[in-house]
């Protein structure tokens, strides 16, 4: 190892025991780091002073976690666990499934692999090259390829695979190195149908994509259990190891049992239960631990140790903060490299024209990031109408939202009634409703008024149709 080598920890579908963690910043402070990073696949990063290679070894190995130095030739396993109980999921997809398919994943993977819920909007769909999406049927799974040599939008295998079998499938398309030679996808799926001994089923529905509103993650929030999660995020991505290590020893006195990483640079901890919250509360007091940080920071993606990208969130966001302005339910990368993956709402792209400052503007399709299909808004713009553009493009996003009007039945009854045509004969007050007519004079149901017959007279008094005049509910 050389002096500031990067160390990054595979945190298999961003799941970690408080026991394990602490004992990954106990070696990693041993190592010289006085800070550790997240990364895009939830997985754990720091920079190593000291040359030890065998104290990762035994550390490591202990608590059956991968890693890597300097090198990025093997994948984190990504997975949704992260927002089980505090989003919307399939009721099926237990936590217990989740660690079946993990811990089915003996070996380490080349491949970029999601294992992914589509009812919730945390963790994105289709960043793998694999991605395995949970269906409405129990226990099938939709299998998404996107390998970017073949075509950079995902394609649907035409069958559902069994819980039991995604990681045959995954290994296959590994082993027989099908993401470097085949041609078209339709050619690993035939592979795959032949060689590997997959229970399946036809895709009957398509797949439902979530709505594409970020949701807000930080704080202490209360679960449907009573107990409560709490949602901590860092905005230069540095987290202090002497904190993270007081946090842990917190989550093992208090019995938490999992802590959860996100694809955006943040960490979940579930489980806190109620007698402990007051304490929790003060423990992030005492370390001086911001909670309430506004969603328009929370919602950014940016590659890892890029001080560029994070130079140039700062200062959209303290410009986007002078214009008060609201970005909820939108979210945004800024890619200074073409090997960053997409997966947000709006993307501020580094310019290739050489001129310094310049970058692109772009957004996807619907402003829904899972939807893989971006569009020019601006090119080669100065950073200085970054915020401006954002702006404008943050407006489009909300006049263009699908808004389902939602009316309760006590409202839809008094609208209906102000909607409805009421006249009242003069002479005798007898109503004429539109709704019921007058079925004795022939009349239908639903007729308006003014389509009745000038010869039609009130059925109490004999009074002719000139006789009736509007009533009004206001």
């Amino acid at each position: 190892m050389q002096v500031k080598d990067l160390v990054r920890i595979f945190v298999k579908g961003g799941i970690i025991s408080p026991g394990d963690f602490l004992k990954t910043l106990l070696v990693a402070e041993k190592l010289g780091a006085s800070h550790l990073h997240f990364g895009s696949r939830q997985d754990i990063l720091f920079a190593a002073k000291e040359k030890s290679k065998a104290i990762l070894d035994e550390t490591f190995q202990s608590i059956h976690t991968e890693y890597e130095i300097n090198t990025f030739e093997y994948q984190n396993i990504l997975s949704s666990y992260v927002s089980q109980d505090i989003l919307p999921g399939k009721q099926w997809l237990a936590s217990h499934i989740y660690h079946y398919i993990l811990n089915g994943f003996n070996y380490r993977t080349r491949l970029r692999v999601n294992v992914v819920d589509p009812s919730q909007s945390l963790v994105p769909l289709f960043t793998g090259q694999v991605n395995f999406i949970a269906s409405n049927l129990e226990n099938y799974w939709y299998v998404y390829l996107r390998l970017k040599r073949i075509q950079d939008t995902p394609w649907q295998m035409p069958l559902l695979v069994y819980t039991e079998d995604l990681v045959k499938v995954a290994q296959a398309i590994e082993n027989e190195h099908l993401h470097e030679r085949a041609d078209t996808y339709q050619e690993i799926f035939t592979f795959l149908t032949e060689n590997v001994q997959m229970n399946t089923q036809p895709v009957t529905e398509n797949l439902v994509l979530p709505e594409p509103h970020f949701p807000y993650y930080e704080g202490i929030n209360r679960l449907a259990d009573g107990k409560y999660w709490l949602g901590l995020y860092w905005r230069d991505n540095k987290y202090r190891i002497s904190t993270l290590k007081a946090i842990m020893e917190r989550c093992i006195e208090t019995e938490v049992g999992k802590v959860t990483l996100t694809p955006w640079k943040s960490f979940v901890i579930k489980g806190i239960f109620e007698k402990d919250r007051i304490g929790w509360e003060k423990l992030m007091g005492k370390f001086g631990m911001n909670l309430r940080h506004s969603s328009l920071e929370l919602n950014w993606h940016l590659p890892a140790l890029d001080q560029e990208a994070l130079d140039l969130k700062f200062y959209l966001i303290r410009e986007l903060d002078k214009q008060d302005i609201s970005t909820y339910g939108l979210t945004f990368t800024i890619k200074t490299s073409p090997d960053i993956i997409l997966f947000t709402s709006v993307v501020i792209e580094k310019s290739e024209s050489g001129v310094s400052e310049s970058y692109n503007i772009l957004f996807s399709k619907n402003f829904n990031p899972n939807l893989t299909d971006y569009h020019y808004y601006a090119r080669d713009v100065h950073k200085s109408v970054l915020a401006s553009l954002i702006l404008e493009l943050s407006l489009v996003y909300y006049e263009n939202l699908d808004e389902e009007k939602a009316v309760s039945p006590k409202v839809k009854s008094i609208i209906d009634n102000i909607q409805k045509e009421l006249y009242q004969c003069v002479h005798c007050q007898t109503v004429y409703d539109s709704e019921f007519g007058d079925p004795e004079a022939g009349i239908k149901p639903g007729t308006p008024f003014a389509a009745v017959g000038a010869d039609y007279i009130c059925p109490t008094c004999g009074g002719n149709k000139e006789g009736f005049t509007k009533m009004s509910l206001g």
